[in-house]
């Protein structure tokens, strides 16, 4: 009887254990693709014409779309980052970005993100040529903000990881200016 009731806990034991395990493991939130390591706890949008739809997008308070994607479309600038994964400022950038909390803060709070390794159509965000990294911001209004600019003269959009400071700055410029402008 003693084993019986032995054998019979161990079971319990097994199979509570591993219920467990599988519970743990379902709460772990898997990398989101889009952030491309910029920023997994960042609502991402796929493309510039998405980006900017949701960056000139109100909605009606009885809206049924969720609140999350209704968070994500309430008037935020939008802010653009390109990039390429073999670049190794970058990927320098990139490292910096992700691990500076009132960077991903600000990034998923108040702007609609959008990290990309190719070329948009807009020409207005190339508008002193088409290098990486590159940060650019686009206002409610769909204004790209040529005035919101890095340190350098010859490339004007471009950040480096020591800039971080300058890029806070710049995001806190970008949300300052829809209050005042729009």
């Amino acid at each position: 009887m003693m084993l019986h009731s032995a054998s019979a806990l161990c079971l319990l034991l097994v199979t509570v254990s591993s219920n467990l395990a599988i519970a743990i493991r379902k709460e772990k939130r898997p990398p989101q693709t889009l952030s491309r390591g910029w920023g997994d706890d960042i609502t991402w949008v796929q493309t510039y014409e998405e980006g900017l739809f949701y960056a000139q997008k109100r909605l009606s308070p009885y809206s049924f779309v969720s609140l999350a994607v209704q968070k994500l479309l309430s008037k935020k600038p939008l802010m653009v980052i390109h990039h390429l994964e073999d670049c190794q400022y970058s990927q320098g950038l990139k490292r910096v970005f992700a691990q500076n909390e009132e960077i991903q803060e600000m990034a998923q709070d108040k702007f609609i993100m959008l990290n990309l390794m190719h070329e948009t159509t807009d020409k207005n965000l190339s508008p002193d040529g088409q290098y990486v990294p590159r940060i650019m911001f686009v206002d409610p209004s769909l204004t790209v903000r040529a005035d919101i600019t890095g340190r350098y003269s010859n490339r004007l959009y471009t950040y480096e990881p020591q800039d971080l400071p300058l890029l806070i700055d710049n995001m806190k410029k970008a949300l300052r200016l829809i209050q005042i402008e729009l």
